[in-house]
């Protein structure tokens, strides 16, 4: 989502005359957008942001800024923190940030021109914009042009009101609030005309979309209709979202899986703890049995359906035996991957005043135990795939090796093989699996 969120400014300030470039010696204006998920997340912006205060020798007139959900949350104490910042901009004001930076990098410039001695004195202004906006969803829409792009993530929704014990995202985010479907499907549409084959709908709880502003038709959420309505999309071959919640996954979505064939075989289904007394912990509105039930189901109705997942280890009051029915979950759902997080005490949420805290080193050794068991499960299932033919999407050049191509499969696993860049990316053809590293797969590919 983030990712998302800065392409959308990034164009904005190619629109307006910047060019983006990928070393910071050279630009003129640095934002680092952020997330408040995790200690670690918001410690490593702070820092970031220290060390390049030290650009403004060779660069005077540079604008620095923070974008995102720290800066929602802390917003004019990050002044405090970080002399050298010129704006903070809030979750719901990223349409905002061009027009902050570039007047003050515009007024910056002049003063230097007219009066060379001020170069060095022209850091009294600032900018605090964390305030809520209406409508705000609606303005992550538009993207940057970028050459054989076969894939694209596109913004369905902001916000989020389930109120997990843990999380941050609805004080930084806001309430849910949903894009039109037309809106959405027009954005596809355009983004297909320019090459896109394989689009991600993003929302914080995606499968959420719209429940309190559109209305059911015929017995499917507004999420389904919306599914529905992206598949209908001519020339558009593949549809992933991010991330869905539990109470999100009934029936209507389920049976999706069985008549758009354009929804990709995997889906990012965050379970947090496979601990009933966890789970009601942390404010999550469901027990271990029905996760599992709509797993179960998921697969049922797409039997190459590949589940990955997010689990917090070490939330207050986990016991061995709260541990010990994650790591069994684990086992039993057989993930093919799970992101797992050290819990980490976020600012004014109720899980941070609990008592039961655990120390560090528990944390750490819970997290290396499962983070061993995920690892085992996710090496056997792509030592299995060897000898297999896997349809992949051709996304282009490797990221560690050039020479090689790389793609992707319907489950999302890594696929990395030989050919033609300007032949083959864009293109979706079969790759057979020859050997894996137990995380990527490596293959010949079979294109006609």
């Amino acid at each position: 989502m983030n990712e998302r969120d800065s392409e959308q400014v990034a164009r904005m300030f190619v629109e307006g005359g910047y060019t983006v470039t990928t070393n910071e010696r050279d630009a003129d204006a640095i934002l680092v957008n952020t997330c408040s998920v995790r200690d670690q997340a918001e410690q490593k912006a702070l820092g970031k942001m220290g060390i390049m205060g030290k650009y403004r020798e060779q660069n005077p007139h540079i604008v620095y800024g923070y974008m995102g959900c720290m800066a929602q949350s802390r917003g004019k104490q990050l002044f405090k923190n970080i002399p050298h910042l010129d704006v903070v901009v809030g979750t719901q004001k990223y349409h905002k940030v061009f027009e902050y930076v570039d007047n003050i990098l515009r007024r910056r410039l002049e003063k230097r021109m007219d009066h060379p001695a001020l170069s060095l004195n022209l850091h009294g202004e600032s900018v605090c914009d964390t305030e809520e906006e209406k409508g705000s969803q609606n303005t992550i829409r538009d993207h940057v042009a970028q050459e054989n792009q076969t894939s694209a993530f596109v913004s369905i929704m902001q916000g989020c009101n389930m109120r997990c014990s843990f999380c941050i995202v609805p004080d930084t985010r806001g309430a849910e609030r949903g894009r039109p479907i037309a809106d959405i499907v027009q954005e596809v549409e355009g983004l297909v005309a320019k090459g896109v084959k394989e689009v991600t709908l993003l929302g914080q709880i995606v499968n959420l979309y719209g429940r309190t502003e559109f209305p059911q038709v015929d017995g499917k959420s507004p999420f389904v209709q919306l599914l529905e309505a992206v598949h209908e999309v001519d020339g558009l071959n593949r549809i992933r979202f991010i991330s869905p919640h539990p109470i999100g996954y009934r029936a209507d979505l389920v049976k999706a899986f069985t008549y758009l064939p354009k929804l990709c075989s995997h889906i990012h289904f965050p379970m947090q703890s496979g601990s009933d007394s966890i789970l009601r912990q942390m404010r999550r509105p469901y027990k271990h049995a029905k996760f599992v039930e709509i797993c179960q189901n998921m697969k049922a109705a797409r039997p190459d359906l590949a589940i990955t997942t997010d689990i917090i280890v070490g939330f207050p009051g986990e016991t061995e035996e709260d541990f010990q029915a994650t790591v069994d979950t684990v086992r039993e759902l057989d993930f093919d991957n799970a992101f797992i997080f050290r819990y980490s005490k976020r600012r004014n949420t109720p899980a941070a005043e609990m008592d039961g805290q655990l120390p560090e080193r528990v944390k750490e050794e819970r997290n290396q135990i499962l983070l061993k068991v995920v690892n085992e499960l996710a090496v056997a299932k792509n030592a299995r795939l060897v000898g297999t033919r896997q349809q992949v999407l051709c996304t282009g050049p490797s990221r560690t090796n050039r020479d090689r191509l790389m793609g992707r499969t319907s489950q999302n696993k890594i696929v990395i093989f030989d050919g033609d860049a300007e032949r083959m990316t864009g293109q979706i053809f079969d790759v057979l699996i020859e050997d894996t590293t137990g995380f990527s797969l490596y293959g010949t590919a079979e294109l006609k």
